[in-house]
């Protein structure tokens, strides 16, 4: 089985910036909220290893969002009926070895501290939910406040009073008092005003270094990563885990090393993590795009690029993911390289991709059977889009490429 060598941080920095393009009008909402918490937690006093666990919570604390209507209804002060995103959220943690520790913290982000504070669960855990859920209100209040008024500064006393008001209740009262404290701080309001938490978060990717990680470890994190964005809509779902099996698959098939062929699977889970970005209508939408509306879903190949590109260890990785739409004609996209440029896993992971597309139902037509999955590829293949050895391969196993498409 092979080992990785990647920095966590970096990966779990990453992943937030996915989930910064599901909230189109509210971007780096995690990173915000992140920093906030980590200044509540610092006041606090807490330990290193409490304040890295707090950070990496608060940036990834609506894992459980794909669409961007939920996380425009969660914009706002008022959250008592939204909690499925928590739970999925939590669910998706508890899966990940790397993360599970934290599920408890995303299960209960929105969970208010005069029920928080007797669940059975561990008392630093229930500080740090908490801590993230005040964090994230002082947000979506600033955010609120920048609507009408452009300096946060002559802002903050209102927000200061909405916090101050829900203590006790929403709110655990040690923690509004460490607010309270860093609230004085005019620089506080100022980084926040500016939206710019970059310095912030460097360095706390910069702060653990690089360490070997297991592919099952990996795989248990990329998964989350193909989830938020299989569940963007009921039309791709599934569509990641298909594209990985395939492309692992036909990568033995083809008598790749073992090696090659787990991580052409993460590429596969990979590929599409752009697509958050594209406005849920879109991905739903029953008839032809627009050439407008074509051009916006054909970016999502290059935002993939864009949110893995600084993952330390998955450079390959992240290659053939993005190359997805790329073809051997030159007319693909985003970087239309051709022909002899475009590696063989990054071809197979392009042909893992329209096999499973085809196999599933799309918002404008049903799923092929497999025979008229099987001709497009050759007349694709023969026009020069695809590699025609991959397509070859899976002519000659078609029903067990098929069943790898399924996950079956």
């Amino acid at each position: 089985m092979s080992i990785f060598n990647i920095n966590l941080h970096e990966a779990v920095y990453s992943l937030s910036n996915a989930l910064d393009l599901v909230g189109v009008t509210h971007i780096h909402h995690g990173k915000r909220v992140a920093y906030i918490a980590a200044e509540c937690g610092k006041q606090f006093g807490w330990t290193e290893q409490c304040l890295d666990d707090l950070f990496q919570a608060a940036i990834l604390h609506d894992c459980g969002i794909s669409k961007t209507a939920v996380h425009a209804r969660l914009a706002q002060f008022e959250w008592e009926l939204d909690r499925e995103h928590c739970q999925i959220g939590a669910a998706l943690l508890s899966n990940c070895s790397l993360l599970a520790h934290l599920s408890d913290v995303i299960l209960h982000h929105h969970t208010h501290w005069s029920v928080l504070k007797d669940a059975d669960i561990d008392m630093q855990m229930k500080l740090i939910a908490n801590c993230i859920y005040l964090a994230e209100c002082i947000d979506v209040l600033s955010l609120a406040c920048l609507v009408d008024q452009s300096n946060l500064l002559l802002s903050r006393q209102s927000i200061i009073d909405k916090i101050v008001e829900n203590c006790d209740d929403r709110f655990c009262p040690e923690l509004v008092a460490v607010f309270m404290e860093i609230s004085n701080s005019s620089l506080f309001w100022l980084v926040l005003e500016s939206g710019d938490t970059s310095g912030y978060t460097s360095t706390w990717q910069a702060h653990t270094p690089n360490r070997s990680i297991e592919f099952v470890e990996l795989k248990s994190l990329v998964h989350i990563f193909s989830h938020i964005v299989d569940a963007k809509s009921p039309f791709t779902k599934e569509h990641s885990d298909g594209v990985a099996n395939l492309a692992k698959f036909l990568g033995s098939l083809l008598e790749l090393s073992e090696e090659t062929c787990e991580m052409l699977e993460l590429a596969g889970l990979l590929h599409d993590i752009g697509k958050l970005r594209v406005p849920d209508e879109l991905l739903e939408k029953e008839g032809k795009l627009t050439e407008e509306e074509y051009i916006i879903v054909q970016r999502h190949s290059f935002d993939t690029y864009d949110i893995l590109k600084n993952i330390n260890g998955l450079e390959k990785i992240t290659e053939w993911a993005a190359q997805h739409h790329e073809r051997l004609d030159g007319k693909g996209y985003h970087l239309q390289i051709s022909n002899g440029a475009l590696s063989l896993e990054a071809r197979i992971v392009a042909v893992a991709d329209v096999f499973q597309a085809l196999a599933q139902n799309r918002p404008y037509r049903k799923a092929l059977d497999v025979h008229a999955i099987m001709d497009i590829l050759k007349q694709q293949a023969e026009d020069g889009q695809l590699d025609a050895t991959i397509v070859l391969c899976v002519e000659n196993n078609l029903h067990a490429c098929l069943r790898a498409a399924y996950c079956q």
